[in-house]
């Protein structure tokens, strides 16, 4: 290789979104529009950046459609650059590792924690407008909830979509950038709050919520016992806590590659941890398996902390902020709404 081939390449490299770009594209193909949605880069800057890797060989890409899918040509880089990509893919970064999250929330989001089988289907069987998404959110009109946490929520995807259908929705994260994006998201709701907080130690009183979500967050967490024992403390008497992680495997790659602190939590093992922490289990079992290798599979539990549920209330409709706007917080809550920003 020339050596204005080996500056070329350094120059690309270079440029920190294009390396978030290429660790996303590392493991699996990806279209424009969603590198946008997890990374927040301008479209304009994603198809220009795109353009000038695949241009020099780092990138492979194919048309379906009206769409352009894009991966890492591993096959056409040197050893070294191809080292390199791989192991910024494998980051433990912040920024790379909330580009996962939240490439991982859209999966979620997309696919509803349907099966991998059921999604092929519905591909093959399109019609206009009957998308995962659109019948999620069609689901998701049936709830009634009551005062919802969200923990380890991310940028906001899953909980705008609760949002219209509880009567009030804490979102806490760890990341500071996650909890800016959230806030960002759900701005349009009166009767939600987003802030910075450690599953640990979580800055409620007892009994503060109906619902805690817990989806893939458990193995982030150090301690996953103490974890699961604060969201039982600030859930009311029949409150419930759903939770959603991997399933134990044995893919070590994978837990540096994300940053897990666990590879994934066996159906039985969260069972005992739940019961630990004083909740009544009523559900831990498989949800799903990935059809693509490595074929991980996702646990879904439901617990309940004994004692009887309030009656919920009807949740509020859907709208903007207003200046007028007067929501009940959950008990303990902090009183201003928005984000509160984790101090460096």
């Amino acid at each position: 290789m020339e050596l204005g081939t080996y500056a070329e390449a350094l120059s690309l490299l270079g440029d920190e979104n294009r390396l978030r770009l290429c660790a996303l594209l590392a493991e699996r193909e990806l279209c424009v529009s969603e590198l946008v949605r997890v990374t927040g880069i301008a479209q304009s800057r994603v198809s220009t950046h795109l353009a000038r890797l695949r241009d020099a060989g780092f990138l492979r890409h194919r048309r379906d459609g009206s769409q352009a899918f894009y991966g890492l040509a591993r096959e056409g880089l040197t050893d070294t650059v191809r080292g390199l990509l791989l192991e910024v893919s494998a980051s433990p970064d912040r920024t790379l590792r909330a580009d996962r999250e939240r490439l991982a929330a859209l999966d979620a989001e997309r696919h509803a924690g349907l099966p991998e089988s059921a999604i092929l289907e519905l591909d093959r069987d399109y019609s206009p407008g009957r998308t995962w998404q659109s019948l999620a959110l069609g689901a998701a009109s049936l709830l009634r909830l009551g005062d919802v946490l969200d923990v380890g929520c991310g940028d906001g995807s899953v909980a705008s979509v609760l949002a219209p259908y509880s009567r009030t929705l804490t979102c806490i994260d760890n990341d500071e950038r996650a909890v800016q994006a959230a806030s960002d998201r759900l701005a349009s709701y009166a009767h939600t709050s987003v802030q910075a907080a450690d599953v640990h130690a979580l800055p409620f009183r007892d009994g503060s919520f109906d619902d805690v979500l817990i989806f893939h967050t458990l193995t982030y967490a150090a301690h996953p016992g103490r974890a699961l024992s604060e969201c039982a403390r600030v859930l009311r008497p029949g409150g419930r806590a759903v939770l959603l992680c991997l399933d134990q495997h044995e893919e070590h790659d994978i837990s540096v590659a994300y940053g897990l602190l666990h590879p994934g939590f066996s159906a039985r093992k969260l069972r005992g941890l739940l019961g630990a922490a004083g909740l009544q289990v009523s559900r831990a079992e498989i949800a799903c398996k990935e059809a693509r290798k490595p074929h991980l599979r996702v646990v879904l539990a439901e617990a309940q902390k004994p004692g009887h549920a309030a009656d919920r209330p009807s949740s509020p409709r859907p709208g903007k902020r207003t200046p007028s706007s007067s929501v009940r917080a959950p008990e303990g809550a902090p009183s201003q709404r928005g984000v509160r920003r984790a101090k460096k």
